[in-house]
C-alpha cells in the first residue's frame, strides 16, 4: 500500500513569456515526497515557485518535464481530485450568497447528495465556528471569518489531502491558535495537509516536515525538530561555585561562555564529550539546577539559507 500523499520526480515548469521569448524556470527538477497523516509546511519568498508547485499538484496548470502522483495516482488523472480539498489565497465569494449557500454550493460542485451535504455544511460550521452566521451574507463577513469559511469550504467533500494557502492570513491569534487546533484535530484524524504560509512561527509550531524554496528550487526539507535544533550547543544553568574557576581543558575546548548569572552556553562534537563535562562539573561541586539544547528558530533558518541562496545566484 502506498504510504505517500504526494510524490515529485524532476518536477520542472518553464514558463516563455510574450516578450522577447523570455523563459522563466519556475520550478527546477524537484524531488519531494511526502508521506499521509503529516501537515507539511511550504516556506519560500515571493516567486520562489509556491503557487506553481500547487497549480502543478492540482493539475491546474501542466509540468515542462518530470511527473508527480497524488494518492498514488499521476496528477494527470481527475479521479483523485474527490480526495482533494483546496483553500487558495485571496478567496472570494459572491457576496450576495450566505456563509451556508457557499458551502451548499462547493458540495454540489462535489457530487454530495442534499442530506448528506446538509448535515455535513453544520458540522463544519460548527467546526470554524459559523454556525450563527450561517446564513448571514458573505458581503458582512470579515476577513477572519472568510478564512473560517474558505477551510470549511476546502473540507466539505471530506478529503483526505487538503491544500492550504495562507489559511491564517488576517486572523487575530485567537484565532489561529484555533485554525491550528482544527488542523491539528484533522491530522489525527488521518488527512494530510499541505500548507503554505508566510507566518513562519505559525508553521513551526504545526508542522511535522517543511520544505524550503527559493526561485524554483529546493533548498531543504526535512523535520522540524531536527531542522530547528542544534545537536551541539548547549545551555546550562548552575548553582555553586563559578565555572570559570575550574581549570580544565575539556571545558575550555567546550567554550563555555557566560550568558547571564546563572547561565552558560557551550559547545561539544558528541554526546561522550558532553557526559565528561557534566561529571567535571559534578565532581567539583557544582549543582546542574538544567540543561537545554540550543536551538534556531525555524526563521532563522529560513533567512539564512534564503539570503545564502541569492548570494551563490549573483556569483
Amino acid at each position: 500500500m502506498n504510504s505517500l500523499a504526494i510524490e515529485t520526480l524532476g518536477l520542472t515548469k518553464v514558463y516563455t513569456s510574450s516578450f522577447k521569448k523570455q523563459k522563466v524556470e519556475a520550478l527546477t527538477d524537484l524531488n519531494l515526497q511526502i508521506s499521509k497523516g503529516m501537515i507539511f509546511g511550504l516556506l519560500g519568498p515571493n516567486g520562489a515557485g509556491k503557487t506553481t508547485l500547487i497549480k502543478l499538484l492540482l493539475g491546474i496548470t501542466f509540468p515542462t518535464a518530470g511527473s508527480a502522483t497524488i494518492l498514488g495516482e499521476n496528477i494527470s488523472g481527475y479521479k483523485m481530485k474527490y480526495k482533494i480539498g483546496y483553500l487558495p489565497e485571496n478567496h472570494k465569494y459572491p457576496a450576495y450568497l450566505s456563509g451556508g449557500e457557499v458551502l451548499q454550493f462547493y458540495g454540489k460542485l462535489s457530487g454530495m447528495e442534499s442530506n448528506e451535504l446538509n448535515k455535513k455544511i453544520d458540522e463544519l460550521l460548527e467546526l470554524v465556528q459559523l454556525m450563527k452566521w450561517k446564513k448571514t451574507k458573505i458581503k458582512n463577513y470579515s476577513k477572519g471569518m472568510m478564512q473560517r469559511l474558505g477551510l470549511a469550504q476546502a473540507l466539505v467533500n471530506n478529503p483526505e489531502l487538503i491544500f492550504l494557502d495562507e489559511p491564517t492570513d488576517g486572523v487575530d491569534p485567537i484565532g489561529r491558535k484555533e485554525i491550528r487546533d482544527i488542523l491539528i484535530e484533522l491530522k489525527n484524524n488521518g488527512k494530510t495537509i499541505f500548507l503554505n504560509s508566510h507566518l513562519l512561527s505559525e508553521v513551526e509550531l504545526i508542522t511535522d516536515r517543511v520544505g524550503i524554496l527559493n526561485k524554483g528550487k529546493l533548498l531543504r526539507e526535512g523535520d522540524v525538530k531536527e531542522m530547528t535544533q542544534n545537536k551541539e550547543e548547549y545551555k546550562i544553568s548552575i548553582e555553586g561555585d563559578s565555572i570559570e574557576k575550574l581549570d580544565d581543558e575539556i571545558l575550555r575546548k567546550a567554550g563555555f561562555a557566560k550568558m547571564n548569572q546563572d547561565y552558560y552556553s557551550f559547545k561539544v562534537e558528541n554526546t561522550n564529550e558532553l557526559n565528561k563535562i557534566l561529571d567535571i562539573l559534578r565532581n567539583n561541586g557544582i549543582v546542574i539546577k538544567e540543561m537545554l539544547q540550543q536551538k534556531s528558530s525555524l526563521e532563522e533558518i529560513f533567512i539564512s539559507l534564503i539570503k545564502e541562496s541569492d548570494k551563490e545566484k549573483v556569483q
